[in-house]
This record gives structure tokens, C-alpha cells and sequence, in this order.
């Protein structure tokens, strides 16, 4: 029954489709069967473009440029083959795949000097610079440039100075130009004569006023940095010789070392040393280093080889290599016990080994009340001084 309702309305759809369509019937197959052609022809090129857009494949013979693939070698670049390549000029160069597809290099050297990548400053005008030629030189990663100067001097320089802008001539513009000096006055230096180009810098003869002649430099006398043939930096001798800094008393200029001034003074131990010059007027510096080593012996409280100040401050601090805990008690490696010490009046005594650590440490502690009798001794008998008033060393009468 469906068949038979499909035969006879499909005709009746059709023609009421082709009655409601503004084009004839063979208007509208001819509308459809160009819709698919050109669809036709947009894949076709659609198929194309992928086809042009294909990288080529490099094998021998390949050509790009004035380069021509000769064959293939053992190395690699970032897993591309590299490739030998002989150039229309006769030279030769190593290629690798991905540049020889891209185009980037197409030859020897001998047109472009530039390497793929690099940028091109040639004409280009950079202060008094211009950009001439690349060298074959490379410095911090960039190439080196040859330019030439509107003095007219030539000088290589990086790319990456000439962009930043750190060199704008050959070196003209450091040093000014030559001047008139002659017969002026610079500090204590009157200019004589021209003394010729050295190192890049004009230099002057001059007269100083102390009599001596020198030659300084243009730009030297200009700033006012050199006012004088060096007389100026030397301290007149009448202004220390005979003074006293603490313990010691200028006799004579030492002469200058090390960009310092030094006088030699003598000392009231009897010694003789050469002192600095802003050194003795600081008050740094007092003795030949008698005085430190004196300081050094009051602040231990030296009494016959024991310090007294050590003495106190050990109660509560232990040394770096104490590993029991406790001053004076360490235990025996081979035997595995705990023994005790203690020094005193510049000798070790031995306080006897025992098994417990505990044992040791009332070993230890029964021995220092040796160091506490004395510790009250010497307090009863040298009492602390009176502000203001020198406590005397050696004078104690009894010694540890």
C-alpha cells in the first residue's frame, strides 16, 4: 500500500516544487550542476594551496639561489641533515635542511654578508658614525661593524654599542680639541709649551712654581685635577715633625707609598716605626704596638700564666669541641669512660676516670673549687679601681 502512495505522490511534490520555483526546470538543474562545479573548483584549489604551501624536499641537485646541494653529510643541526653546497662563485658552505627549505641563505658569502637573521646597518649614520661593512669578528653575540668617522677616522665597534648608543665617534668626542694654553696659569702650574698627542690626550709642558718642570695632559689641567707637579700633595714636613700621638713622636717624612704619606716617629719603648699620615692625625695608630700588646695583657688579667678574665667567663661557656656538655669532661675512646680535668697555675691535673658521666661531672666540680678559692682571692686583693684611676699589672706578688 506504501509503495503504491509513493508512486503516485512523488510526481505531485515534484510538480508542485518546479510550479512555486521562480526558475524553469532546466534553469534549475543547470543552477544546481554549476553549484557543484564550483565546489568542485574550490577544493581543487583548496588542494592546491596545501600542495604550494609543502616545504620542498632537499636532495642532491636541489638549487636555491646560487647555491646547489652536492650531497649529504654525517653531521646534524637540531636533528636536521646537514648538507654540502657548492656556490655559482665556486665556494662552498654547509647547509642544513630547514634553512635550505626556507630560503634564508642563498650563497657562499661572496653577495650577502650577513648571516641569516642579523640585522643590516650598513649607511645607517650612528653620531659621528656611519656603518660601512660587517667584519668577520663577533663580539658579546653581535657582529662587529667597520664605520667611519666624520674626522675621518675608521674603527670596528658592535652592533649592540652603535643601537644603545655607547659609541658615537672613533674617539674624537672624548677628548676636546687642542687648545691655547700657553702661558696660562693652572693652580700652581704655568704652561710652557705643547707637548704632542699621547693616548688620546693633548699634553702641555708646564713650569710649576716650586721650580720643576712636568706635562700634563689637556683635559687634566682643564678640570683643574692636576693644579701643581706633585709638590701640592706632599704635607709640608714642619707640620708633624716633632708632634706626639700618644706614645710616639714624629722625627721625619717617611716619603709616600702606596698613595700614602708615612712618618717615621719613635716610640717611648724605644722603638722606631713608620706611621701613616691620616693614621697619627686620627688617633688610629699611638704606638709601635707595645701599647695593644699591654692592653691585651690587662684586659686577661694575666697572675703567673692563668687569666683571670678567662677564668670567670668559663663558668658559663663551653669551647667549640666540648661534646660531654660539661668543661673538663670528655670520654675515653678506647675504654669508653668518663674522665675528669682541670688546669691550674699552668698545669693539668688528672681527677680520675669513672663509668657513670655523672660521676666525672662531681669529679670535675670538686676540682674547681680550686679555681673559685682563687677566684676570691684575687678579688680581696685587687679590687676593682676607682673611675678614673690605672689599674698596674704585674704587681700582684702571687702567681698561678
Amino acid at each position: 500500500m506504501l509503495e503504491i502512495c509513493a508512486y503516485f505522490l512523488c510526481p505531485f511534490l515534484f510538480f508542485m516544487f518546479y510550479r512555486r520555483s521562480p526558475l524553469s526546470f532546466p534553469e534549475l538543474f543547470s543552477k544546481q550542476k554549476a553549484h557543484s562545479v564550483a565546489e568542485n573548483a574550490m577544493l581543487e584549489e583548496g588542494l592546491g594551496m596545501k600542495q604550494a604551501g609543502e616545504r620542498p624536499k632537499i636532495e642532491i641537485g636541489y638549487r636555491v639561489g646560487k647555491l646547489t646541494v652536492e650531497a649529504a653529510t654525517e653531521q646534524r643541526k637540531n636533528g636536521y641533515m646537514i648538507w654540502r653546497c657548492r656556490c655559482s662563485c665556486g665556494g662552498e658552505i654547509l647547509m642544513d635542511t630547514r634553512s635550505l627549505q626556507r630560503g634564508t641563505v642563498t650563497d657562499c658569502g661572496c653577495v650577502s654578508k650577513l648571516k641569516p637573521g642579523q640585522k643590516d646597518i650598513t649607511g645607517r649614520r650612528f653620531g659621528k658614525l656611519v656603518a660601512v661593512k660587517p667584519t668577520k669578528e663577533t663580539l658579546y653575540g653581535t657582529v662587529v661593524w667597520h664605520c667611519i668617522c666624520d674626522c675621518g677616522g675608521e674603527i670596528d665597534v658592535p652592533l649592540h654599542q652603535l643601537t644603545a648608543g655607547y659609541r658615537k665617534s672613533c674617539g674624537c668626542l672624548s677628548h676636546p680639541a687642542l687648545k691655547e694654553f700657553v702661558g696660562k696659569r693652572f693652580g700652581r702650574l704655568v704652561v710652557t709649551a705643547y707637548a704632542g698627542k699621547r693616548d688620546g690626550m693633548h699634553r702641555w709642558k708646564c713650569l710649576c712654581d716650586c721650580g720643576k718642570e712636568t706635562v700634563v695632559g689637556q683635559t687634566l689641567l682643564q678640570s683643574g685635577k692636576t693644579k701643581s707637579c706633585g709638590c701640592l700633595g706632599h704635607p709640608e714636613v714642619k707640620d708633624l715633625v716633632g708632634r706626639r700621638f700618644g706614645r710616639l713622636v714624629v722625627t721625619a717624612y717617611a716619603g709616600k707609598q702606596g698613595g700614602v704619606h708615612r712618618w717615621r716617629c719613635r716610640c717611648d719603648c724605644g722603638r722606631e716605626t713608620t706611621v701613616g699620615h691620616s693614621l697619627l692625625l686620627s688617633g688610629k695608630t699611638k704606638s709601635c704596638g707595645c701599647l695593644r700588646a699591654e692592653t691585651y695583657r690587662e684586659n686577661l688579667k694575666l697572675i703567673g700564666g692563668t687569666s683571670v678574665t678567662i677564668l670567670e667567663a668559663g663558668k658559663n661557656r663551653l669551647i667549640a669541641s666540648n661534646t660531654s656538655g660539661h668543661t673538663g669532661v670528655y670520654q675515653n675512646k678506647r675504654s669508653g669512660k668518663w674522665a675528669a680535668q682541670i688546669t691550674f697555675r699552668g698545669k693539668t691535673y688528672y681527677l680520675g676516670s669513672y663509668s657513670e658521666k655523672e660521676e666525672a661531672v662531681k669529679a670535675r666540680r670538686r676540682g674547681e673549687e680550686l679555681h673559685d678559692d682563687f677566684l676570691a682571692w684575687y678579688h680581696e686583693n685587687f679590687p676593682k679601681p676607682a673611675a678614673g684611676q690605672a689599674e698596674e699589672n704585674g704587681k700582684t706578688g702571687d702567681l698561678i
